[in-house]
């Protein structure tokens, strides 16, 4: 799939269903990042903008990305109205294309999966060399198929987080697994409706 389908196929996902108007951070988020200071954020994948309007108001410095011109669109709209827009910076960006610059104390990616052309452990091991020492990558991958979901291949294999981290292949002297894991929660999705799913949890930070 070319660059320019993938961000047709990414817009019509976003402008198929209504823009949010207080999208929620991702459960995973919220309990990572809780009681971390405040610093320098980027959010790969930003999508309706839950973690980057919630990392905002807690004084992060937030970079959010996506490959959907509508998701940014509505993120910055979303990001004024709410008294954010001078701590959310929101850039349309393919990552199979290039990476965003800068050093960041966090990067987060959640459900990064796409059926487009996409090198995700090359995209990830960029992220885990733009932290600061000290700094946090967070990867949220599904465990399971929601019934909303795009994704309904009943064959699909989800990466465990071992097989994440084996992938991205970074030196274990630089950075550190903090957590691998893969807990359950009750997930709500479009119209209320709500499912048991499967989270697959990666975090890792720069130790120098």
């Amino acid at each position: 799939m070319s660059t320019t389908d993938a961000v047709a196929f990414w817009n019509g996902v976003y402008a198929a269903r209504p823009a949010a108007d207080d999208p929620q951070p991702n459960a995973r988020l919220t309990e990572t990042v809780t009681g971390l200071p405040p610093g320098a954020a980027l959010d790969l994948g930003c999508g309706d903008g839950g973690d980057a309007l919630w990392l905002a108001g807690r004084g992060w410095q937030v970079t959010a990305v996506d490959i959907a011109a509508v998701a940014v669109e509505r993120l910055t709209a979303l990001a004024d109205s709410h008294g954010l827009g001078d701590r959310v910076i929101a850039v349309q960006r393919d990552l199979h294309e290039s990476f965003p610059p800068g050093g960041f104390d966090l990067v987060c990616a959640h459900y990064l999966h796409t059926p487009c052309d996409l090198d995700r452990a090359a995209v990830l091991r960029a992220a885990a060399h733009a932290l600061r020492p000290g700094g946090r990558l967070l990867v949220v991958d599904h465990g399971s198929t929601a019934p909303w979901s795009w994704q309904q291949d009943a064959g699909t294999h989800f990466p465990s987080p071992q097989e994440v981290a084996a992938g991205i292949d970074l030196a274990p002297e630089t950075w550190t697994v903090e957590r691998a894991d893969a807990p359950r929660r009750i997930a709500t999705g479009p119209g209320g409706r709500t499912a048991q799913v499967t989270d697959h949890v990666l975090l890792l930070r720069r130790t120098t």
